[in-house]
């Protein structure tokens, strides 16, 4: 099955192309069923794979495909690396992919824009699992890069509402900011090496100074900053939820932001070897943990809430990578997949509810009302704050623990990050759900749970 790993890309390319081509002569049904089916079998492949890796005693697969850039002493090939670390990824990637698509039949089902819609949202996950299934820096770049496109064609998606452009273009811009660190990063590796193929590299890693492993570190960070809204790169990501509910989800919880810390953990070898790279990534990540736990206090729009909550959780990711914790900080980018994207997910079923208004001061009551929302919202809430046995409990509580043993002062402020989440989670989960309705008698008539999908 590992052999057959590089179809888990084609397929939403498959499916991308079908509905770019033909979506607007085919039925929504049909576009729809074409963007799930191709995403459902990447997952299955996924699957397939890892249960294959995990019984076997080899742990790293390289699946060459072709020579891609040959040129004097350059040559690079295009090849997958299949091993633990991507393989997890591939799961997070297709499987919550693939429930995001399904959800967004119904989320989306009025739209006019419905099979470009997918058309984006299969291109996405394409460019999404080229990222964390290539061999070298340049692929990873390609990815990372078309991750940016996608979000860009997605947060604006409803592109006649200018202030949603305006947020597309700032989430497009920033992002460049720290694709240019990135870029600068990937030159340095190959002057100083030779070569941008990971295993190549790493090999060759500890023979250079610590200045230039410092140097790589900290321009290979720069770009992880921006893709993952750290400060002082955050500000696109509360923006960027003028998309619809469902790319908040996919984007801005599941996939596309932890691109950095997936960047970070494959190079990890440069974090090891340089104390001052890691010490900035820890310091960084902390401090974005807690200024955006802060902001998250204070917001009454519930998405933007859930935004300012995944920038902290971001940052905690970041502080456990600062200290070494790599597997525990990987351990809660699978988590946090989870539980956020049910969130917004979540989130989504009440605004469709409330006919589309975010403000949780105009909600309430609504426990009553839409019951399933209120169960699953419950139970991201508790996962997410970190209440035993839920996963959030688990994830980060291995984080703190790292943290703890390297550094008192960032486990404090860890600690009161977390404290927060609890704290502003259950403030939407209270205002939303439980009390008295706040809202118009219009909207109180319109309220509805959502539809099966």
């Amino acid at each position: 099955m590992i052999k057959l790993i590089a179809l888990v890309p084609l397929f939403p390319l498959i499916g991308f192309l079908i509905n770019g081509f033909f979506g607007k002569k085919m039925s929504k049904g049909l576009s729809g069923g074409i963007a799930c089916v191709s995403i459902l079998a990447s997952f299955i492949i996924a699957v397939l794979a890892f249960v294959e890796l995990h019984g076997s005693p080899v742990k790293s697969h390289v699946i060459n495909l072709f020579t891609w850039i040959s040129s004097d002493t350059l040559n690079i090939p295009f090849e997958f690396l299949y091993d633990p670390l991507s393989s997890l990824f591939l799961l997070i990637i297709t499987g919550i992919g693939f429930l995001i698509h399904v959800y967004s039949t119904g989320y989306m089902h009025d739209d006019a824009g419905f099979s470009r819609f997918f058309t984006y949202l299969n291109l996405f996950v394409f460019f999404m699992l080229l990222l964390v299934m290539g061999n070298n820096y340049l692929i990873m770049f390609v990815g990372w890069e078309g991750v940016g496109l996608c979000s860009y064609l997605l947060i604006g998606f409803w592109f006649k509402n200018q202030a949603y452009n305006d947020a597309a273009r700032k989430a497009f811009v920033m992002n460049r900011i720290g694709d240019l660190g990135f870029l600068l990063g990937i030159i340095l590796i190959f002057i100083t090496y030779g070569t941008i193929s990971y295993g190549d590299v790493f090999a060759k890693a500890g023979v250079s100074s610590e200045g230039v492993v410092t140097s790589i570190a900290l321009l290979l960070f720069i770009g992880a900053m921006g893709k993952s809204a750290q400060i002082p790169l955050y500000t696109w990501l509360p923006d960027a939820m003028a998309g619809p509910t469902p790319v908040s989800a996919l984007i801005h919880a599941a996939t596309m932001v932890t691109a950095g810390i997936y960047m970070v953990v494959r190079s990890n070898v440069f974090y090891s070897i340089s104390e001052v790279a890691s010490e900035t990534v820890a310091i960084v990540g902390v401090a974005t943990a807690l200024f955006a736990a802060t902001i998250g206090l204070l917001q009454n729009d519930i998405k933007k809430i859930l935004a300012y909550s995944t920038v902290s959780q971001l940052g905690l990711m970041f502080l456990g990578l600062g200290v070494g914790a790599y597997s525990s900080s990987v351990f809660h980018v699978a988590t946090h997949a989870f539980f956020k994207a049910l969130l917004f997910l979540g989130a989504g079923s009440v605004i469709h509810a409330m006919g589309g208004e975010q403000d949780i001061r105009k909600m309430g009551g609504l426990k009553g009302k839409i019951k399933i929302t209120f169960i699953t919202m419950f139970i991201g809430t508790i996962a997410i704050s970190g209440i035993p046995p839920f996963s959030g409990f688990f994830s980060k509580d291995e984080i703190l623990a790292h943290v703890y043993e390297h550094n008192k002062i960032l486990w404090v402020l860890g600690m009161i990050t977390s404290m927060l989440t609890a704290f502003y989670m259950f403030r939407m989960l209270f205002l939303t759900f439980l009390g008295s309705f706040r809202g118009t008698h219009e909207q109180e008539h319109h309220l509805h749970e959502s539809p099966r999908a």
